[in-house]
């Protein structure tokens, strides 16, 4: 339902958290996605290709792209979006994990979450 009050504009958040089983894959895909990018400035490239080398979590960060989420959602436009990954210590048993509770303010509506899995 859309009432003058309501916005049209929806934040969703998401938090993933993935395994690298093989680091030198990722590099070369994102390499690759370089490589492929013909908007790139040969400054840029140079300075991606470093990044992407030195660091797997940043190499991630080349190859997932918030777009594919959502380009084939029906009646969407994506407006703005932003990420980053980063190497993390990951205990699947430790409660800070639990993706069944509220990270944010109870009584907050936008902190609203779907877990999937």
């Amino acid at each position: 339902m859309s009432t003058p009050e309501t916005s049209r504009f929806v934040r969703v958040r998401v938090e993933l958290v993935l395994e690298i089983d093989d680091d030198e894959a990722v590099t070369g895909a994102a390499l690759q996605a370089l490589a492929d990018d013909t908007d790139l400035s040969d400054a840029e490239r140079a300075d991606s290709e470093r990044a992407v080398t030195e660091d797997t979590a940043e190499a991630l960060a080349h190859l997932v792209d918030p777009f594919d989420l959502v380009g084939a959602v029906p009646g969407v436009e994506l407006r703005q979006a932003s990420w980053s990954s980063e190497q993390i210590d990951y205990d699947p048993d430790s409660s800070e994990w639990d993706l069944d509770e509220d990270d944010g303010d109870e009584n907050d509506p936008e902190d609203d979450e779907m877990t999937v899995g």
